[in-house]
């Protein structure tokens, strides 16, 4: 009964609008994955895959709010004096890890997206629907991590934050087919999307870096922040929009001049 106070409904209403702004990427990895099975089992992969997704992290939400000590504690450090020293723990090394995982993915789409035989090739063979399945689950606890420690330091309501992670989910299953289908029908904006989540994964990457407080040459790594993010991420729609306008402009002046 506690969810119905004043103050945890305006703490509901702000984390459920930073999950779902939080969880952009996390939506634009899942809908770029799911084009790896057979068409016909797409939209069940991304609606599965986030179903499975909440409800480990809704387990993991409990988990950390009883160990969270366990996960930001150093576990494992080293000082290279004057090249390179860090600290880690289990949450930096998470992020890191899944900011390096996130850049390889999108270099090997950018990559076989440059190569033509190797596009009809992935293709005309479908990867395993469970292998995808769980890199999608895999990957949103990866995401999750940040959101959620987002939300502990708004609130300490378990059921205020469940309850926000399951309105933000349920938007994201909702959304999850029509930003499939719009990559699908705008291909140039796949490649478009594969470059974000490159960015993410630089953005992971110096958030574990900074976390574990990495240094090489005597200087600090220091986190991406999620306006840089948001701000790079509209430069780059913004720029793929006048290209493709322009594309378009100069395509339509060569026909008119074969025409003449």
């Amino acid at each position: 009964m506690d969810l119905f106070t004043i103050e945890n409904l305006l703490t509901l209403m702000m984390l459920t609008l930073l999950q779902a702004v939080l969880g952009f990427d996390n939506l634009l990895y899942i809908s770029l994955e799911s084009q790896r099975v057979e068409k016909s089992k797409q939209a069940k992969l991304r609606k599965l895959g986030i179903g499975l997704a909440v409800v480990l992290r809704l387990v993991l939400l409990f988990a950390l709010m009883k160990l969270i000590s366990y996960f930001q504690n150093p576990f494992f450090a080293f000082n290279w004096q004057g090249v390179a020293e860090g600290h880690f723990n289990v949450h930096s090394l998470i992020v890191l890890l899944g900011g390096v995982f996130i850049m390889y993915t999108a270099m090997k789409e950018i990559w076989h997206m440059l190569s033509l035989e190797d596009t009809m090739h992935e293709k005309s063979q479908p990867q395993s629907f469970n292998k995808v399945l769980t890199m999608v689950v895999i990957m949103n606890l990866v995401f999750s991590f940040d959101s959620i420690l987002s939300a502990m330091a708004l609130t300490d309501s378990y059921v205020v934050m469940a309850v926000a992670i399951l309105i933000s989910s349920a938007l994201m299953i909702w959304m999850a087919d029509s930003v499939a289908e719009f990559l699908q029908k705008n291909r140039m904006y796949e490649v478009l999307g594969l470059f974000v989540l490159f960015i993410v994964g630089i953005m992971l990457i110096s958030e574990g870096g900074h976390m574990a407080h990495l240094k090489f040459f005597n200087l600090p790594i220091t986190a991406m922040s999620k306006t840089t993010f948001y701000f790079i991420l509209s430069i780059l729609v913004i720029v793929e929009i006048v290209q493709s306008k322009y594309s378009k402009k100069l395509s339509r002046l060569k026909m008119e001049e074969h025409q003449d």
